[in-house]
């Protein structure tokens, strides 16, 4: 089952590589804020319950879409391009098996456990 995620996820990442490429920007702009969306970990500093909440806030596909079509519709080209770049980060992110997070634990997530856990 992990495999067919994988290579959905894959393919999500694609499409958002390929919705990018109808910006015509240079790729830095994709590259340079790929991690922005990482900026959710920093409720972690508080306490789990906070740092799942900002992480899964900034890892919701469906606020990927929201920006992507608010920015379409507003013709704001960086409120869409802030959309596709959330939306290949979810996917690459999920590709790789980091999910949304549980309050218990950074490793605990709806994919399974990460990191060194994992192992346990």
């Amino acid at each position: 089952m992990k495999g067919i995620i994988k290579i959905e996820e894959a393919s999500m990442l694609v499409l958002a590589i390929i919705a990018f490429s109808q910006m015509e920007l240079s790729w830095w702009w994709f590259v340079g804020l790929f991690l922005t969306p990482d900026i959710g970990m920093f409720g972690y500093v508080f306490n789990s319950k906070v740092g799942a909440w900002s992480y899964n806030f900034f890892h919701l596909r469906g606020l990927a879409i929201l920006l992507y079509l608010v920015g379409l519709w507003m013709d704001q080209w960086y409120v869409a391009l802030g959309g596709i770049v959330l939306f290949g980060h979810i996917a690459f992110d999920r590709m790789l098996g980091y999910g949304l997070k549980f309050q218990d634990a950074f490793t605990n997530t709806h994919l399974g456990t990460i990191g060194k856990e994992k192992n346990r």
